[in-house]
Order: C-alpha cells, then structure tokens, then sequence
C-alpha cells in the first residue's frame, strides 16, 4: 500500500498549488480521504477531507479546496492565495483510523 504525494512545491505569497495523491484502492473505498500538513515544530492537523461531504479546515477555508477522482483513487488539494504559514509538509491519508503507512509527503514553501 503507498500513498503517491512526494516531492516539493514552491511559491511566492499569493501564489497557487494544486497537490494530488494517488491511493491504494483498498484505502481510497474505505470512506473519507484527507489532506494533512505538518507545520515545521507543530504536529500533523487535517487540512480538508472528502468523502460523503467536504469539510475545510477554518483556517484554510475559502483558500483551499479538495475533490476526489474515485475511478482513479486520486484526491486533489487546490491551495490558492498561500501565505507563509501554509508552509509544511503536505500528506493525505484515510481519515478513519485504518491508514496508510504517512510517507515522505509533499513539502510546500511559502515565500514571503
């Protein structure tokens, strides 16, 4: 099982990324899939997740959207307006408690 979301990303204050990931399908069928970040010093928190409905975290929402292509198991983070503190490392994952392994993630510059 390996979650696809590696690499890095950069921008400038303002800019846009769009991260995807591709799942396993045995993840991706077992419900909610979720974009998380880990802030440098500060713990992983979920950043969007999709499954029956979309829910956005408060301090992303308007920014960032997240959708799903379930023929490919691939979720898809649209970041737009990024500021520095949306810098991090970039993971998705299940949303239930069965996971995957996290992986390398994305890691995402914001630059002033």
């Amino acid at each position: 099982v390996q979650l696809q979301a590696s690499g890095e990303a950069w921008c400038r204050l303002g800019g846009s990324l769009s991260l995807s990931c591709q799942a396993s399908r045995i993840i991706f069928s077992r419900g909610p899939m979720g974009w998380y970040r880990q802030a440098p010093g500060k713990q992983r928190e979920l950043v969007a997740s999709i499954g029956g409905d979309t829910n956005i975290a408060d301090f992303v929402k308007g920014r960032f959207t997240i959708s799903r292509d379930n023929a490919k198991s691939m979720v898809v983070l649209q970041m737009n307006s990024l500021k520095p503190e949306d810098t991090g490392v970039y993971y998705c994952n299940a949303v239930g408690p069965v996971k995957s392994p996290w992986g390398q993630g994305t890691l995402v510059t914001v630059s002033s």
